[in-house]
Parts: C-alpha cells; structure tokens; sequence
C-alpha cells in the first residue's frame, strides 16, 4: 500500500516527503523507529527540498555574472581585503538594516566577484537579488519608457532586496538617464540594499552623473550609510589559480 502514498505525495508535490519515503522502505531497521520519528524525516525532508528549490530560483532571477560564493574569496593575495568586514556581511544584519556596499578598486581586483559572491550569501540568506550592468539597466528602463512599462519596472526594481550594479559611472549619463537612476535610488532609499561595483573613485562620480543637484541626491542616498570595500594591488586576472575553486575575478 505505499506505492498509493507515495503517488498522492507526489500528486500533492510533497515531492521530498515522497522521496525520504521511498528510502525509508530500503532502511534494514526502518521497522525500529517510532512513527514520531519517520514523519519527522519525512517533514525535513520535505523543508530541505523546499529550501533548495527556493534558492535555485533565487539564484536564477538574481542572474550573477559569476557563480561566485564567499568561501571561494581569495585573501592572500594582497589587495586591502579586510576579512573582518566581509564576515560582518556574510552575517546579513546590512540588509536588514537596508545599508548599501561599495566596491571600489582597479581593473581586475576582483570586483565583480566579490560583489557576486555577497550576492550569493544574501540569496542563501533568504533575500532576493539581482545583478545589473549599469548600462543594461539604464537601457531596459528607456525601452520600458517606451513601451509604457516603466512604472512596473521601477516598482519590480524598488522590491528586489539587493540589487547589484556593476561598472557603475563607467560614463557620462544623459538628462533621461539621470531622472532613471534617481527613480531608481529613490525607491529603494531606506527599503532596500544596494551593491555598487566600480573602478571610477567617488570623488568622480559627480561629473559622470553630470548635474549637481542630481548627483548630491543620488550619492546622498548611497554613500552615507554604506560599507566601502577598496581594493587595490595587480590584476587578479594575470595569478594563475592555486585550485579550480579559487578567484579569478
């Protein structure tokens, strides 16, 4: 009679209960335990496909550039890493006090790995996440405009708990492109956090945001409650890696 079960398990999507079911069939001393404890099994099991499954689709919508996590993070390489403050993000707190991180340092000192990596933390974390290029982002709210769905995509953008923006004020932005980005700091101020990865010093930023006013309000609501990362030193691109796991970015 457990075939049926597990059927109706299945039917019902219990799809873990159904498989630690069918594994407690093949137990020599199933027989043993107390009914207590096999439908405990099943009941964790059953959370801990529900847990993965969740994460899976975390990471699918977050789209991160690498599938970087912050066990593979390389600290002997000299570039200024502070151990400390990555284990304070690692613990989440930043987002739930909706506190923002930048990443500042040369070509190839690891940025977008890093930023991938917290990325991937928040999103084992439970947060949702996605990655963007700034220059994607700034091109998918233009067509939206366009198309009369900017609204909507602002409002998808305000509810992601971190979003990361890669080669942020990598260039100058246009009147149109400033207004976006504004709308898009300003929903998220105090709501949500934000991950900026750049090679571009803060103290440029105001001339490829371009506007003043624009630019005081958009760091404004960045900068003052964020973590800065600086990193510095050679290329991490041109260290051949010790074990396939380690940083290459």
């Amino acid at each position: 009679m457990i075939h049926p079960t597990i059927e109706t398990l299945r039917r019902l999507r219990l799809t873990g209960m159904a498989k630690a079911l069918e594994e407690q069939q093949g137990l020599p001393d199933c027989d043993r335990l107390s009914f207590d404890e096999r439908l405990a099994m099943l009941v964790d099991r059953e959370a801990v496909e529900r847990d993965n499954a969740a994460l899976a689709q975390r990471l699918r919508l977050a789209k991160l550039r690498q599938a970087a996590c912050l066990e593979d993070v390389d600290y002997r390489t000299p570039r200024g890493l502070d151990r400390s403050l990555i284990h304070s993000l690692a613990s989440g707190r930043w987002l739930h006090q909706h506190n923002n991180v930048l990443i500042l340092g040369p070509t190839g000192s690891g940025k977008s790995f890093l930023a991938c990596a917290i990325g991937n933390q928040a999103a084992r974390g439970g947060f949702s996440v996605r990655y963007q290029r700034l220059t994607r982002l700034l091109d998918e709210l233009a067509l939206a405009r366009v198309d009369g769905k900017a609204t909507r995509l602002l409002a998808q953008l305000a509810r992601i708990q971190l979003l990361i923006i890669d080669d942020w004020a990598m260039a100058r932005l246009t009147a149109e492109q400033r207004r976006d980005l504004m709308e898009v700091i300003d929903d998220r101020h105090q709501r949500a956090s934000t991950i900026l990865a750049t090679q571009i010093p803060i103290e440029r930023w105001h001339d490829t945001i371009g506007d003043p006013t624009y630019a005081d309000a958009i760091l404004d609501r960045l900068v003052h409650n964020a973590y800065r990362i600086e990193l510095r030193g050679d290329s991490m691109r041109r260290r051949k890696p010790d074990t396939p796991g380690d940083e290459k970015n």
